[in-house]
């Protein structure tokens, strides 16, 4: 229980110091004019007030990742709080700041472009179709995720494909309506709802006395999957999440000024991480022991959607847990629809599409909801592993790019580089030894993986060479950009 409560003192801490240290670094200018008032458009750039625009990030960020990502790290034990407080504040956190603010900085511009300005056109290709297959996977993945739950809640003619066809009618609303039609009013009581849930369920624990174990770096994995990197991939939005880059530019482009970013943007990665806390927590106290979770997570178990259930009625009674259940299902939803509305405006900016007339946006809209029908086809397990990893690697990439301006800035750039190479390891080595990669054993995968990292991080340290060396443009860091 200490270590619980440690954890989130930490998190909230974090954001007071850290996050003050990195708003620091990056240089707010509260004089700046954001995207907001010199693009708007009533559909895409709106001016939202930052308590609004905060709910709306976090329920756009915090998808299915921030609990079932924790559910199933806890087979590993006590050391995936670890990584949910140090990934949450040193890394996702600021790879969240970083994504928004520099939208903000450059006119409201999506993921790709950012990318292009600060590594090069070659990448800016490269993530414009990363990223776009990342938010298909993500909208499929969080549309499949609450229909099962909402099957089981439900009987007759209600059945898996009817509570598809339902979502997915909801995400061509709220995908073609101006961003303050659906979005803007809903998403602040829903975000209400999802923290209420949140601490429902560590309310409970604490009152009914269950034991949450205290930190150990051991490996608790019944199967002894090892806790590099697996551990780094599995609990994703839960710690640091690329799926955040191509959310955070849809509200930059509704914040009102620069101020508010450290709110809006590290703040609610921190609120994430908190609720992620809780749900690892859950996982591993409700079953006592890491073998009676991994029963419950096994294939042919009733999967992480089967133990929020059980967790949420068990600890809260019927209509407490089904109100947590309804959290669950909704908190996926709004990721959901941000996701595939993200998808439609990458593709709008790639093509240069105008998205002020309907159809245009229906344009995009109809091939890509085709797309997302077909995945649900898919075994979900199967989509989850290769969004975990994509989500992590666009993560990685969004992380260089923030280190390369604030490089190019005379900027501390370690406060994204670090964080940034950690992340390249990871992902280099998970898809060398994932079953949905190379499977290779970890004896080859380990050094191979560290190996094959050194390249990225090999280049950005020639660029800070040349830095030192006068050879790239520094900007002063007096100077805003």
């Amino acid at each position: 229980m200490i270590t619980f409560f440690a954890a989130i003192i930490l998190l909230v801490l974090g954001y007071f110091t850290y996050g003050k240290f990195i708003e620091k670094v990056f240089g707010v200018d509260e004089q700046r004019t954001c995207p907001a008032y010199t693009k708007q458009d009533g559909v895409d750039y709106v001016p939202m007030e930052w308590k609004r625009a905060s709910m709306v990030q976090l329920l756009n960020i915090a998808g299915l990742g921030p609990i079932f990502g924790p559910i199933m790290g806890a087979l590993w034990g006590p050391v995936a709080f670890l990584w949910i407080v140090l990934g949450s504040i040193f890394a996702g956190a600021v790879h969240d700041y970083f994504s928004g603010m520099l939208s903000v900085r450059n006119n409201g511009a999506g993921l790709p472009e950012i990318i292009g300005k600060y590594l090069g056109k070659g990448m800016q290709t490269f993530t414009n179709i990363f990223a776009l297959v990342l938010l298909v996977l993500v909208g499929t993945v969080f549309m499949t995720g609450p229909a099962k739950l909402l099957a089981d809640m439900t009987t007759g003619w209600m059945t898996l494909s009817v509570w598809v066809g339902i979502i997915l009618a909801y995400y061509i609303l709220a995908t073609l309506l101006p961003v303050d039609k659906i979005i803007g009013r809903v998403y602040p009581f829903f975000g209400a709802l999802l923290l209420i849930m949140a601490f429902g369920v560590a309310g409970s624990m604490i009152l009914q006395g269950y034991h949450i174990p205290e930190l150990t770096l051991a490996n608790l994995h019944p199967d002894k999957s090892p806790i590099w990197p697996l551990l780094f991939i599995t609990i994703a939005c839960g710690a640091i999440s690329g799926f955040h880059a191509t959310q955070s530019p849809i509200i930059s482009r509704c914040t009102q000024n620069e101020k508010y970013g450290r709110k809006i943007f590290y703040g609610m990665m921190i609120a994430e991480g908190i609720i992620a806390l809780i749900w690892a927590a859950a996982g591993m106290a409700f079953y006592g022991e890491t073998g009676g979770l991994a029963a419950m997570l096994a294939a042919d178990g009733p999967g992480p959607a089967g133990v929020v259930k059980e967790v949420a009625t068990t600890m809260m009674g019927a209509v407490g847990g089904t109100l947590a259940v309804l959290g669950v299902i909704i908190l996926p939803i709004t990721s959901g629809d941000t996701a595939f509305r993200g998808a439609r405006l990458l593709i709008a900016d790639f093509f240069k599409m105008d998205q002020k007339p309907f159809a245009k946006r229906l344009m995009i809209a109809i091939p890509l909801f085709i797309v997302a029908y077909l995945l649900t086809l898919i075994d979900f397990n199967f989509l989850w592993r290769y969004f975990a990893w994509a989500n992590q690697t666009t993560a990685m990439i969004m992380l260089w790019a923030a280190a390369m301006f604030l490089l190019q800035n005379g900027k501390i750039h370690w406060v994204a580089s670090v964080p940034a190479a950690f992340m390249t390891v990871v992902t280099f080595t998970y898809i060398l030894m994932a079953p949905e990669g190379f499977q290779l054993s970890t004896s080859i995968a380990y050094p191979l993986g560290f190996a094959l990292a050194l390249i990225p991080i090999g280049l950005f340290v020639k660029q800070v060479f040349s830095a030192h060396r006068g050879q790239i443009s520094i900007t002063p860091a007096k100077k805003r950009m």
